[in-house]
């Protein structure tokens, strides 16, 4: 667990909580290798503490909804990474090169003040944070429900699919412990550190992809490409590279991606036809804390109903890789229908890929 973690509950609100919401964004990212953008939340949490004015800072300061659900201190992140990208405040270079013994808080204050209206757009909505590595888990719990039993044709179902970049899981290459999955070479291939037993060789095949996103972003837009990137953690350089071969694959076809809640979604698609012999997946990663308690509700509901309707010859399966806000780890949680529906721990993993942890072994972040 990264030091320096405050237990507050996730949807909490009020005098106190942006500051410890941008003190647990710090934890994190340097616990997770991501020194640079530790130091940007930290000046922007300096500069809120300091009583430094403007819209921006004033807004943050008084954030009126719930800081750490909302992941507050990854939108302003965000949006200085874009100026950043953009070469829009080369003073900002600096930071992000990593050059120590230079003042981070009048660096980032004087770049706020100078985009201000640039950077208030960034507070209007969560991250995007689509993240190529995070395909890797899924296949995981596949060729785990394989090997429950479940047929091992899949057809696969993604909420907060922001830019389909893990609906294409198809075209990339897999080495999970020395298990092999998905083509050669592969649009991307993903060799995650592993702790633990491999996981059970199976043969898979992922029938179809079909995601959705209240903001779905078009990779081949490239200002919303840029939008996406800029919520990267600069020192992840690996993931940059991965994106940029995304778009190249979003190019060659787009991902079937619509705008639309995730409840909504759920419920269309659950109401489809489901074929014999195939395996219908809900999966999702690190976004059931941006949908709204009532979508939750209605997910769960739609999902425990069509799993009561499960057979063997059309099961019905829900793999969630999100954040165990209490023990500030990820986790990917496995349920599945016939069979009970109870969730299994299947995975310990890096939000970003860089690890797994087979079967909840005790590795953190």
């Amino acid at each position: 667990m990264a030091e320096n973690y405050q237990f507050i509950d996730i949807n909490a609100s009020g005098p106190g909580i942006v500051a410890a919401a941008f003190d647990n964004q710090v934890a994190y990212c340097t616990a997770s290798g991501a020194a640079i953008t530790a130091r940007i939340v930290a000046a922007v949490r300096d500069l809120i503490e300091r009583g430094e004015g403007g819209t921006l800072l004033d807004t943050v300061r008084g954030w009126q909804g719930a800081p750490l659900a909302d992941a507050l201190p990854l939108r302003v992140a965000g949006g200085l990474h874009s100026l950043h990208l953009k070469g829009a405040e080369p003073a900002l270079s600096a930071i992000y090169a990593g050059e120590s013994a230079i003042d981070d808080a009048a660096i980032i204050a004087a770049a706020v003040h100078a985009h201000e209206a640039d950077l208030l757009p960034w507070l209007d909505g969560p991250p995007q944070t689509n993240e190529a590595g995070r395909s890797a888990n899924f296949i995981a719990a596949m060729l785990w429900l394989a090997d429950k039993g479940l047929p091992p044709r899949f057809e696969c179902l993604e909420i907060g699919s922001s830019a389909g970049i893990n609906l294409m899981l198809d075209r990339y290459r897999y080495d999970l412990g020395g298990v092999q999955v998905g083509p050669k070479p592969g649009a991307i291939c993903f060799r995650p550190e592993w702790q633990g037993d491999p996981p059970p060789e199976q043969s898979i095949e992922i029938i179809s992809t079909r995601g959705c996103d209240v903001a779905p972003v078009d990779l081949t837009d490239p200002a919303q490409a840029l939008r996406l990137k800029a919520y990267v953690w600069p020192e992840h350089t690996e993931r940059f590279a991965r994106i940029e071969a995304a778009i190249a694959e979003a190019g060659k076809q787009a991902p079937d991606l619509v705008a639309m809640n995730a409840a909504e979604f759920v419920e269309a698609e659950l109401a489809k036809p489901q074929a014999e012999g195939i395996t219908r997946v809900l999966m999702h990663s690190i976004v059931w804390q941006y949908v709204p308690e009532d979508q939750q509700t209605r997910v769960t509901a739609a999902m425990e109903a069509a799993g009561a309707r499960a057979t063997a010859e059309r099961p019905l399966a829900w793999v969630s890789l999100e954040a165990n806000r209490v023990m500030h780890i990820h986790e990917m949680t496995v349920r599945f229908w016939p069979g009970g529906g109870e969730p299994a721990l299947v995975t310990r993993a890096h939000p970003h890929g860089a690890w797994i942890a087979w079967g909840g072994s005790e590795r953190t972040i």
